[in-house]
């Protein structure tokens, strides 16, 4: 009768278990669909920003959505045009993405975010903050290669920085190109982990490798 019971609730927890994985994929997979969309109408970022977090909250062990929550409140931070609200962005990205670290320590995704904030940060005012986030956005974009050398955005972020950087300070195409080439060799034989897992930038280093022909 003991082993009926123990067999019972061990079938009844793994149907519990099931279904709230389930849940959480059908829940990430609707909010990557609207992720997509959001970049043609910004705003709209902050949505399925707050979207991710509410995710996070109910699972709690779960890294990706607040990884995706950070992204896209950095992403906000790039695009909007009021600079004086940017670090606001920067600065709720930089918590969310804490948290995505501390479940899921030296990852190469989480540290190409945290380097994307540092670059948020330095674009408020980039002559006088380029010593301090310039330098920690490299040292983060190193950190994401070491972590995952298969990782392709951390060289497509670096050479989106230097195609984007004058040329007197060692930007432009000329510099930008071999990490740009790089990232889209990487993106060629690159897998996600799984359909939830980071899958993004190649179109972008596509559209920056034909403007540097």
């Amino acid at each position: 009768m003991k082993k009926i019971i123990l067999s019972a609730t061990i079938l009844l927890l793994s149907v519990s278990l099931f279904a709230q994985s389930e849940k959480f994929t059908a829940a990430m997979k609707k909010n990557l669909d609207a992720l997509g969309a959001a970049f043609k109408n910004p705003p709209e970022l902050l949505t399925v920003a707050n979207n991710f977090e509410r995710i996070a909250t109910a699972e709690k062990t779960q890294w990706l959505p607040y990884y995706y929550a950070a992204f896209c409140q950095v992403n906000y931070g790039f695009i909007q045009q009021d600079k004086t609200k940017t670090d606001g962005y920067a600065d709720k990205a930089s918590e969310l993405i804490a948290k995505a670290d501390s479940l899921s320590p030296k990852n190469s995704e989480i540290s190409c975010i945290k380097s994307m904030i540092a670059s948020c940060h330095m674009m408020v005012d980039p002559q006088q903050r380029w010593m301090e986030y310039g330098k920690e956005s490299g040292s983060k974009l190193d950190a994401a290669i070491s972590q995952d050398a298969t990782n392709p955005r951390p060289h497509y972020l670096r050479g989106q920085g230097l195609k984007f950087t004058p040329e007197q300070f060692g930007g432009g195409c000329k510099t930008a190109k071999p990490e740009l080439q790089t990232a889209m060799e990487k993106y060629a034989n690159f897998k996600p982990a799984s359909e939830l897992h980071p899958n993004w930038g190649k179109e972008q280093v596509d559209q920056l490798l034909k403007e540097c022909q």
